[in-house]
């Protein structure tokens, strides 16, 4: 198929009906932050990104990054003309979309696709909140749901957290915040150190998506007795983030219809991940407790969105869809 494809692009081109030449396109680097560098499923993403690219007149070139706080760092020096970073890392360059990780905000992916056509949508509205001081969003895709790994599964209540150590993500204070609020010690990590710390015992707990179960090998620090709590604290994104300078709207606007175009791609890697997990691991929750994590997190999300640390109306974009799937949760019927 894609052969074809770039042999009727080459077509079109010696017919004059408009393709970009080589020559006319613009370049621009991406700076693409994979955990597994250069053949990690993201960065298999940002190749047929740049395949699409070139049909917009830009030529894009990829630089592959297994540290995601160089990645930031390097757009921001002008390094990188943008850069693909988890969405924890995003609220720094635009609080909207960064939002979308608010804890407990979205509990299912029917949600998630939801959420993220709307986001994709060439609405005013919307456009205008993917703009934030020098920068614009190229779209996302999702990394799948977090949960919390704990290395003993006796714990299966809100209360046996407290007292437990929990490596959390140093940039995103609302991690630290609910660790804090049920007792537990939070131990700032990163992305590159949080699965080693769980694996030699450092810490008692984990947040992380399934993907991350084989690939950081998250099942070493759960045996013998751990396992992977069933309750989603979070839905994880990868986001495009582009300097407004250097990438024109149309491009921007393409860029998130085409990784919306993506979502079936990274929910196929999130189910392959998901069912590699044996069920053995799996830690059912009391439904009494389910509920008790609801109205938690949903006050923690009020008090983070009112002290700015999420963006107010992402967080009421995301009650809506919420509701409109479950309307029988509490908060709708209040």
């Amino acid at each position: 198929m894609r052969v074809f494809k770039t042999f009727a692009l080459a077509a079109v081109a010696s017919l004059g009906l408009g393709a970009v030449s080589a020559q006319a396109a613009e370049q621009r680097s991406l700076c693409v932050f994979d955990i597994i560098g250069a053949n990690g499923d993201v960065y298999n993403v940002m190749k047929d990104l740049k395949t699409q690219a070139a049909g917009w007149g830009v030529d894009l070139k990829l630089k592959p990054y297994t540290d995601e706080k160089i990645a930031a760092e390097d757009l921001k020096a002008g390094q990188c003309d943008g850069a693909v970073l988890t969405g924890l890392r995003v609220r720094q360059f635009n609080s909207f979309a960064g939002s979308m990780e608010a804890i407990g905000a979205i509990p299912t992916y029917k949600e998630l696709k939801t959420v993220m056509r709307v986001l994709a949508s060439d609405a005013p509205s919307i456009t205008s909140k993917m703009k934030s001081g020098s920068y614009i969003m190229g779209g996302m895709i999702p990394m799948g749901a977090a949960y919390l790994f704990v290395k003993d599964r006796e714990i299966d209540t809100v209360g046996e957290l407290s007292g437990k150590s929990i490596s959390v993500m140093e940039y995103d204070p609302a991690q630290a915040e609910m660790a804090s609020k049920v007792g537990m010690s939070p131990v700032l990590s990163d992305i590159t150190n949080f699965a080693g710390r769980f694996n030699n015992n450092s810490v008692d707990i984990c947040f992380a998506p399934v993907v991350a179960y084989s690939a950081l090998e998250l099942y070493k620090g759960m045996q013998p007795d751990g396992g992977i709590i069933r309750y989603t604290l979070g839905q994880l994104t990868t986001q495009i983030v582009l300097r407004q300078d250097r990438f024109t709207e149309e491009f921007a606007q393409n860029s998130r219809q085409f990784m919306l175009g993506q979502f079936d791609r990274a929910m196929n890697v999130i189910r392959n991940a998901e069912n590699e997990v044996d069920d053995r691991w799996w830690i059912e929750i009391p439904e009494q407790d389910k509920l008790r994590y609801d109205e938690m997190l949903r006050e923690a999300r009020l008090e983070m969105t009112q002290d700015g640390i999420y963006d107010k109306e992402l967080v009421g974009l995301l009650k809506k869809v919420r509701c409109k799937y479950e309307p029988s949760r509490a908060e709708c019927t209040q």
